[in-house]
C-alpha cells in the first residue's frame, strides 16, 4: 500500500512536491537542536491529487477559472465556491483514512490538533502565500480531523488564494496541497517574530509581535500586539499595547474570544528575559535557513514552541551581500528614471558606461556604494549638490542619515566616488563651462552633434564587417572610445553652463522679484532639444495619418509582425509607411526603460507608437507641431520681457537686467543639449543590439540557445565566452529567467545600508493644503484635470486635458507630453528628462510623489501645483 504520510523528521527539502512549503519548513525546524516543534505529520499532496484527479466537474471548473483575470472578482468568487463545494463533497478514500487514523493513534487520539494547509507554492523564498490557505485550531476526534482535512484541501480555492495565484503567474493545475496535522499547544502567550525589522528592513534588528493566548488573535488582527525590537541580544525598544481580548482554546474543541482582566491589559506579554531567549532562537533558526525568517511561536509553561518559519519575501536583497563594515548604497535606477529590473546583458552595458564607479547588483538593479563620500565632509557636500539634483528623495534620505552622527563616524574611509578625478568631473570641465558661458555659441552644439552623427555612420559601416568573437571585442573597444567623446570636457561643459545659468535665473528671480522657478517658462521651445523635438515630430506623423480613414481604422488592430505589409494594402498606406519609417530612422532606437539594451525598441515594435499617434489625431488639429513650438517660444519671450521690465524698476536695475539678459541667452542657447548625450548612447545601443541579435541567431542555429533573446540573460563576458566556445549550460538561462521574473516584483529602495535598512526621504508638507500629496516642483504652474494613471506606454489612452500620472518617465514618454496638461511621477528630480521636457512644453509638473500611482485613481479629478510641489485629489 502506498504511503501518504510523513512524520516531520522524515521531511526535507527534496520533498517539497509532496509536503509543500510549510511541511518542508517544519521538517527542517524539527531537526534544529534546541528548537521545540509540536509533534505532527504531513498528509502528502499525492493524497490530494488522488482525491480530485479523476473528478470531471472539478476539471471543468478549473478550465473556467484559468480564463479569469485578477479583476474578475465576481467570476473568481462564484467558480471558487463551486470548486470548494466539489472538494469538500468528495469522500476520503478508505486507505488514506486508515493511514491518518493510524498516525493519530500514535500521537494520541484524545489530544487536540491543528489542521493546517501546506501548498507546493507556499512559504518559499520567492512567494510566501502567507494567509492564503486555511488553518483550523483545536480540532478533536477522528471524524472532525478528517472533515477538516477536506476543508484544508478546499482552501486551495479561497478567493484570496486564487487571486494571488493569478497575480503571481501560478498555474492552478500545478499547485497542490498537503495537510499538516500537528499537536495543539495551549500557550500563555504567542505571536510572530521577524528576524529582519519589517518596517525598516534592517537585518540586524529582530522584531517580535506578542500577545496573550493563541497567536491567531494577532494574525487575524483581533488585537494589537506588543512589539519588541532586539539587536545583538539587547532590547532596543518595547511598545506595550493595551490588550483587551485574547483567543483561547475550548475544552470541547474550537476557540473563543475572552476579555483580559484590566490589571493584565497593559502588562508585557513576555518578560525581558523571555524576549532575549526568543531572539536567540530566532537567530538560530535564521542561520539554519540561511535567510531572514517570519516565525510563528508559542510560549507554554515557560518553554517556547516554534510552529512555523517561512522566508520574508518582501525584503530587497542587500547590494554587496552585506558585511561587517557599515556601507551605504544608492539606487542607480532612481537617478536614471528606470526602476524596472534589468536583464544581465543590460547590466553589463550600463556597467561599462559607469566603469570606475563602485557598482553593486541586487534584485536585478544597480547601486553605487557612496560610503566613502558620506564619511567625508567634502564628499557629503558633493553628494548633496550632485546626486540630490536627480532625485530629491534620495537627497532627503541621505540628509536623514547624516543626522545620525554616530553612524556617520562609524563609516570606513577611502577613495570617494565624487571628486575632480571622477570620470566626467575635472577642473578642465569647470574651465570649459566658464569659457562657454562667456560665449554661448550654438555652433558648439552643432559641432558636437555633427561629430556624433559621423561617429554613428562610421560605427554602422565598420560593425557590418565583423562577427563572432571579433564582434564582441569590437563593441567593447568602440564603447570605450565613445565614452571619451560622451564625457569630453566640451560636451559636459555645455551642459554644465546651461544648468548653472538656469540655477542662477531661478535663484536670482526669486531673490529679486519673489518669482519662483522663472526658468521653467524661459526654457520653453529652446533649440537643439532632441527629446522635445521627438514629441513634436510625432505630431507631424499624425498629420500624415489623419488624411487616410482606412489607415486610422486599421491601426488599433495592427500587429508588429505584419505592420508595414498590411499598410501597403491600404489607401494612403505607403505615405503613412514612409512617414513612420522616417520617424523610426531618427527615433526608432528609443523605448521605455531604454538604458537596458535588452528592452524592445520602437524599431522592433512600431505598434508602440500607435496609441500616441491616435491621441495626437484626436486631440490636435493639423500643423499642431509648429503651433506648439511657436506658442512656447512666445511665452518664453513674453516672460523674459516681463522679468526684465520689473528688474529695470528695482534699485540697481540696469546691472541686474544686463546679468539676467546674459543668463537667459546662455540658458536658451545651451540647455537643450542636456538631452543629447543620452540620445547618442541609445543610438549606439541600437547598432550594437542589431549586431548582437544577428550573432544570437547563429547560436540558435547551432543549438547553443533556444531563442535569440536568451542572450539577454548572459553578461557580456559570458556571451563572449559562449560565442568563442559555442557552448553553454542552458540551465543558466532558465535560472536567470526565473530570477528576473522575481526581481520584477520587487520595489527597489532609493537608499539601502549594508544592514538592509531602507531609508526613505520625506518631503516637508507643512505649507501644503490638508490631504495634499507632497512632491518636488519641477515645472511651474497650476492645472486641474482628469488623472490618467498609466504604468505602461502601451496603455496610453490620452484625452485632451488629461494629467499623466506614472511611476517615472524617460525620453521615450515624451510623445505623450504633447497631449497632456500636467505631469505627476513617483520618481524624478529637477534635471531628469521628464522635468526638462515638462518645462519645455510648459506643463505643470510635480515629481517624487511617493505611491502616486496607487493613491491617485485613474479618472479622478486632480489639481497639480507645479510651483509649490503638491497634488490635490478633488474627486
Amino acid at each position: 500500500m502506498d504511503s501518504y504520510i510523513f512524520g516531520f523528521p522524515e521531511i526535507d527539502k527534496t520533498k517539497l512536491p509532496l509536503a509543500g512549503g510549510k511541511g518542508i519548513n517544519l521538517g527542517e525546524l524539527s531537526r534544529i537542536e534546541g528548537v521545540l516543534v509540536p509533534d505532527g505529520f504531513c498528509l502528502t499532496t499525492e493524497a490530494y491529487q488522488r482525491m480530485i484527479g479523476s473528478n470531471k466537474e472539478y476539471s471543468a471548473l478549473l478550465d473556467q477559472l484559468s480564463l479569469l483575470k485578477p479583476g474578475d472578482r465576481a467570476g473568481i468568487t462564484q467558480i471558487s465556491a463551486r470548486i470548494r463545494a466539489v472538494i469538500e463533497g468528495i469522500e476520503i478514500a478508505p486507505d488514506i483514512r486508515e493511514q491518518i487514523i493510524d498516525y493519530l493513534s500514535r500521537l494520541g487520539e484524545d489530544k487536540a490538533y491543528a489542521v493546517r494547509s501546506s501548498a507546493t507554492a507556499e512559504d518559499l523564498p520567492q512567494a510566501s502565500f502567507a494567509g492564503q490557505h486555511d488553518t483550523y485550531l483545536n480540532i478533536k476526534g477522528q471524524d472532525a480531523i478528517l472533515r477538516h482535512v477536506s476543508k484544508c484541501w478546499a482552501s486551495l480555492f479561497t478567493d484570496r488564494a486564487v487571486t494571488y495565484r493569478i497575480q503571481n503567474g501560478f498555474d492552478h493545475r500545478k499547485v497542490y496541497l498537503s495537510v499538516i496535522i500537528q499537536r495543539m499547544v495551549f500557550p500563555q502567550a504567542a505571536g510572530i517574530m521577524f528576524t529582519a525589522d519589517p518596517v525598516t528592513s534592517n537585518r540586524k534588528v529582530l522584531s517580535i509581535d506578542a500577545g496573550f493566548g493563541l497567536g491567531e488573535a494577532l494574525v487575524s488582527g483581533l488585537v494589537n500586539p506588543d512589539i519588541y525590537k532586539v539587536r545583538d541580544g539587547r532590547i532596543l525598544e518595547k511598545k506595550i499595547a493595551t490588550k483587551k481580548l485574547a483567543l483561547y482554546a475550548l475544552e470541547e474543541g474550537g476557540t473563543e474570544k475572552r476579555e483580559i482582566e484590566a490589571g493584565r491589559q497593559r502588562m508585557q506579554s513576555l518578560t525581558d528575559t523571555q524576549i532575549q531567549e526568543l531572539g536567540r532562537l530566532g537567530r538560530k533558526i535564521e542561520a539554519c535557513f540561511g535567510s531572514p525568517q517570519d516565525i510563528e511561536w508559542c510560549l507554554d509553561e515557560g518553554r517556547f514552541y516554534i510552529v512555523q518559519s517561512r522566508p520574508i519575501t518582501t525584503l530587497f536583497p542587500i547590494p554587496g551581500g552585506g558585511g561587517k563594515e557599515n556601507r551605504i548604497y544608492v539606487s542607480v535606477g532612481h537617478q536614471q528614471m528606470m526602476i524596472d529590473a534589468i536583464k544581465p546583458l543590460g547590466m553589463s552595458f550600463f556597467e561599462f558606461l559607469s566603469r570606475g564607479f563602485p557598482l553593486h547588483k541586487a534584485g536585478g538593479r544597480l547601486f553605487i556604494d557612496y560610503t566613502y563620500d558620506l564619511s567625508s565632509p567634502l564628499g557629503r557636500k558633493l553628494l548633496v549638490g550632485l546626486v540630490g539634483k536627480a532625485d530629491p528623495l534620495v537627497l532627503n534620505a541621505m540628509l536623514s542619515l547624516m543626522k545620525r552622527k554616530g553612524y556617520i563616524k562609524s563609516l570606513p574611509r577611502g577613495k570617494r566616488v565624487l571628486s575632480m578625478r571622477t570620470e566626467g568631473l575635472s577642473w578642465q570641465l569647470l574651465v570649459q563651462a566658464v569659457k562657454i558661458s562667456r560665449k554661448p555659441d550654438p555652433a558648439i552644439i552643432q559641432n558636437l552633434i555633427a561629430q556624433n552623427e559621423a561617429s554613428i555612420k562610421d560605427l554602422q559601416r565598420q560593425i557590418a564587417g565583423v562577427s563572432g568573437e571579433e564582434l564582441l571585442a569590437f563593441i567593447m573597444n568602440d564603447y570605450r572610445n565613445f565614452k571619451k567623446m560622451l564625457f569630453s570636457p566640451q560636451s559636459l561643459g555645455v551642459i554644465m553652463a546651461g544648468m548653472l545659468a538656469m540655477n542662477w535665473l531661478n535663484k536670482q528671480m526669486e531673490r529679486w522679484l519673489g518669482e519662483k522657478n522663472a526658468a521653467d517658462t524661459l526654457s520653453q521651445s529652446v533649440p537643439n532639444n532632441v527629446t522635445s523635438e521627438m514629441g513634436l515630430e510625432l505630431l507631424d506623423v499624425a498629420d500624415v495619418v489623419r488624411q487616410y480613414p482606412a489607415v486610422i481604422e486599421y491601426l488599433p488592430h495592427a500587429t508588429d509582425e505584419t505592420f508595414f505589409k498590411d499598410l501597403a494594402g491600404l489607401e494612403g498606406g505607403l505615405e503613412v509607411s514612409d512617414a513612420i519609417r522616417a520617424y523610426l530612422d531618427k527615433y526608432g532606437m528609443r523605448c521605455p526603460g531604454e538604458i537596458d539594451i535588452t528592452k524592445p525598441r520602437w524599431a522592433e515594435q512600431p505598434t508602440a507608437l500607435i496609441p500616441m499617434i491616435l491621441s495626437n489625431i484626436r486631440n490636435f488639429g493639423p500643423q499642431a507641431s509648429r503651433a506648439k513650438f511657436e506658442q512656447g517660444l512666445r511665452e518664453a519671450e513674453q516672460k523674459a520681457r516681463a522679468l526684465l521690465g520689473r528688474l529695470e524698476k528695482l534699485p540697481g536695475g540696469r546691472p541686474k537686467v544686463r546679468s539676467t539678459k546674459k543668463k537667459i541667452r546662455v540658458m536658451r542657447n545651451l540647455i537643450g543639449y542636456r538631452e543629447y548625450p543620452k540620445y547618442s548612447f541609445i543610438q549606439r545601443y541600437w547598432v550594437y543590439k542589431q549586431a548582437l541579435i544577428k550573432e544570437a541567431a547563429k547560436l540558435v542555429q547551432k543549438g547553443v540557445i533556444r531563442e535569440k533573446e536568451d542572450i539577454y540573460y548572459l553578461s557580456f563576458e559570458e556571451l563572449r565566452e559562449t560565442v568563442r566556445t559555442g557552448q553553454l549550460v542552458y540551465s543558466v538561462i532558465t535560472k536567470r529567467k526565473a530570477e528576473y521574473e522575481f526581481y520584477e516584483k520587487l520595489t527597489p529602495p532609493r537608499l539601502i545600508t549594508s544592514d538592509g535598512e531602507v531609508l526613505t526621504g520625506a518631503v516637508n508638507t507643512d505649507r501644503f493644503p490638508p490631504g495634499a500629496l507632497a512632491g518636488v516642483p519641477v515645472s511651474t504652474g497650476n492645472v486641474e484635470g482628469r488623472a490618467r494613471v498609466i504604468l505602461q506606454m502601451a496603455d496610453a489612452d490620452i484625452q485632451e486635458g488629461d494629467i499623466l500620472v506614472t511611476t517615472s518617465t524617460d525620453p521615450s514618454w515624451t510623445p505623450l507630453f504633447v497631449s497632456v496638461k500636467g505631469l505627476v511621477t513617483e520618481v524624478g528630480g529637477l534635471m531628469t528628462h521628464g522635468a526638462v521636457i515638462a518645462r519645455e512644453y510648459g506643463l505643470p509638473a510635480v515629481v517624487s510623489v511617493e505611491n502616486a500611482t496607487r493613491v491617485i485613481k485613474d479618472g479622478q479629478q486632480i489639481r497639480v501645483n507645479g510651483t509649490e510641489g503638491y497634488v490635490e485629489i478633488l474627486s
